[in-house]
């Protein structure tokens, strides 16, 4: 497919063939003048252009004032925050309640005597859910699982202990005739 040469008597010099002339030395004479350019050969025309009005409904068909026309109403104020709001302000007591029982419950690892630890979790834990019972705050189930987990964490150390006082006892009362550590 051709083109036809643009107006302007600039020629490519590439289509040259053996009936054209050599080019020309673009450096002599008047300057090659710029390739014509449209404001945008893309665009097209708005094919609802005639059917514009002040009244869109009007147009369509509908009596004026069926609808609200635009701009009627005033903008919205703004859009709200992202995400959830915000709870209820968290009870510090009953944070620190389940955290001094849990403590207290790893306490039981060495020898269950840490497990006392427990005691005071689990009575932070009851004060805490007066607190919020009285206040409105949240932290309702960090009171309750420091209540629980401090008195099984109590429960379980005052177990250990009178373990390892029957041990006591026991290996006090055990002969020592028995162990024959005199003889070689």
């Amino acid at each position: 497919m051709t083109y036809p040469p643009p107006s302007g008597g600039w020629q490519d010099p590439s289509a040259a063939g053996p009936q054209s002339s050599p080019p020309a030395d673009p450096m002599a004479g008047n300057p090659i003048p710029a390739q014509p350019t449209s404001a945008d050969p893309y665009a097209s025309a708005d094919p609802y252009a005639g059917m514009k009005s002040a009244d869109p409904y009007a147009a369509a068909g509908y009596p004026p004032g069926a609808y609200p026309q635009p701009g009627a109403y005033p903008p919205p104020g703004g859009y709200p925050g992202y995400g959830y709001p915000s709870g209820p302000k968290q009870n510090g007591l009953a944070i620190a309640a389940m955290v001094i029982s849990i403590v207290g419950a790893l306490g039981l690892c060495g020898y269950g005597l840490g497990g006392y630890i427990g005691v005071v979790g689990a009575i932070l834990g009851h004060v805490s859910r007066k607190q919020i019972r009285e206040r409105g705050e949240g932290g309702e189930g960090f009171a309750t699982a420091g209540i629980i987990v401090g008195w099984i964490a109590t429960v379980l150390a005052v177990l250990a202990t009178a373990a390892i006082v029957i041990f006591i006892v026991w290996a006090a009362n055990q002969d020592s005739s028995s162990y024959d550590s005199t003889t070689y």
